[in-house]
C-alpha cells in the first residue's frame, strides 16, 4: 500500500519554541503563504516591509515563549539541520487563550501541519485559566480552510472585525465628546500616579474586553501609541484610547458603546499622522463604523473574522489593538 504522502509530511515534522533570531523567517512564512492565496484572489502581493511584524512577534514571543512553535523539517543537505515549515503563536491573558498567528508553507498545507501546531501552542489542560477559560482568534474571512480548521475544534466565527482607513476629511461626522467627559493623556496621568492609571485600565479592560492585560499595554507605548483617559464630570474613568503618528488607532475601551464614535473623532483629531489611520472595528460596533466611514474613511476588502468557542467581550465596547493582539 502506497503511503499517504500527507502522513509523511507530518512524521518528518518536528516541533520547538521558536528562537529569536528566526523571528525573521516567521515574518518571511506569514508573507508567502498570504501571498499565495490572495494572488488567486487578484489582490496585489505584501510588501516585504515587516518591521511592525517583527516587533510584535518579539512581543509575542518575549511574553509567552512556549506558546511561539515552529515546525521544522529536515533539509537533507547536512546532519541536524532544518528548515522551519510553519508556526504558530498564541498568548494567554487571564482566562483568555488567543491564537494570534498560524502559517504553513503553502506546499505543505492542507496536511495537518495547523492543526498539530493548534494541539502545541493550545492552553494547558488544567491550567489557570481552567472551565471558564476562553479560546480566540481572528482569521481572514477570505480563508475558509483556516475558517472550518478553528470551528471544528470549537473556536467559531462570530463578528466580522473591519479595517478602516483614511483621514477625517469631514470630522464633523463624529459626534463631540460628551458634556463633562475630558481626555486626559496617560503621560500626565502616569507622572502623578502610575501604579493607579494602571489599575484603572485593567479595571476597563476587564469590564469591556473581559481580560486585563498590562504587558500589552506596555507594549503599545513602546511602540509609540499615546493614551487618553476619558474623565466624567465625577471624575470617573469612563474609556481609554490610543493613537500614534503612525497611524494605528486602538485599543479603545468605554463603559458605553456611544462613546466609541466621539472617541474615534477625538482620537483622530488629537494627532496628525504621518499618512493615513488604521483602525479595526468589530461590526457590533454600528454607530462608530458608521461615523467613521461618514468621515471619509475606506473599508478595506476582505473583513476579518474574530472567532470564539465562549462569550468573553462586549464588543460594541471594545475596538482591538490588531488582529494579532486584542
Amino acid at each position: 500500500m502506497t503511503a499517504d504522502p500527507d502522513t509523511a509530511v507530518r512524521g518528518a515534522l518536528s516541533y520547538r519554541p521558536v528562537r529569536p533570531e528566526e523571528l525573521g523567517i516567521c515574518t518571511e512564512i506569514w508573507r508567502i503563504s498570504i501571498n499565495d492565496y490572495t494572488r488567486r484572489l487578484n489582490q496585489p502581493d505584501l510588501e516585504a516591509e515587516t518591521g511592525p511584524l517583527m516587533r510584535l512577534y518579539s512581543h509575542l514571543q518575549a511574553t509567552d515563549p512556549e506558546r511561539f512553535v515552529v515546525a521544522t523539517h529536515p533539509d537533507g543537505s547536512e546532519p541536524g539541520e532544518e528548515r522551519i515549515v510553519a508556526f504558530a503563536a498564541a498568548v494567554q491573558r487571564e482566562r483568555l487563550w488567543f491564537l494570534s498567528m498560524c502559517f504553513v508553507r503553502p506546499e505543505i498545507q492542507a496536511s495537518g501541519v495547523g492543526r498539530a501546531l493548534l494541539d502545541e501552542v493550545g492552553p494547558d489542560p488544567g491550567a489557570a485559566n481552567g472551565e471558564d477559560g476562553v479560546r480566540a482568534t481572528a482569521t481572514d474571512s477570505a480563508q475558509p480552510v483556516s475558517n472550518a480548521l478553528y470551528a471544528s475544534v470549537g473556536i467559531v466565527p462570530r463578528v466580522p472585525l473591519l479595517n478602516l482607513i483614511g483621514l477625517p476629511l469631514r470630522p464633523d461626522a463624529f459626534p463631540a465628546l460628551p458634556s463633562g467627559l475630558t481626555p486626559v493623556p496617560f503621560d500626565v496621568l502616569a507622572r502623578a500616579d502610575h501604579d493607579g492609571l494602571a489599575a484603572t485600565v485593567d479595571a476597563l479592560d476587564r469590564d469591556a474586553l473581559g481580560v486585563a492585560h498590562p504587558i500589552d499595554h506596555a507594549f503599545l507605548r513602546k511602540e509609540g501609541r499615546r493614551g487618553w483617559l476619558y474623565r466624567g464630570s465625577d471624575d470617573s474613568a469612563i474609556a481609554y484610547g490610543y493613537a500614534t503618528e503612525a497611524g494605528r488607532i486602538g485599543p479603545v475601551a468605554s463603559s458605553d458603546p456611544a462613546l466609541l464614535a466621539p472617541i474615534l473623532g477625538h482620537l483622530s483629531g488629537a494627532i496628525t499622522p504621518r499618512g493615513a489611520f488604521a483602525v479595526w472595528l468589530p461590526g457590533t460596533a454600528d454607530q462608530a463604523v458608521v461615523a467613521t466611514l461618514r468621515a471619509g474613511f475606506r473599508l478595506e476588502p476582505f473583513p476579518i473574522l474574530l472567532c470564539w468557542d465562549r462569550p468573553f467581550a462586549d464588543l460594541s465596547r471594545y475596538l482591538p489593538i490588531s488582529p494579532g493582539l486584542l
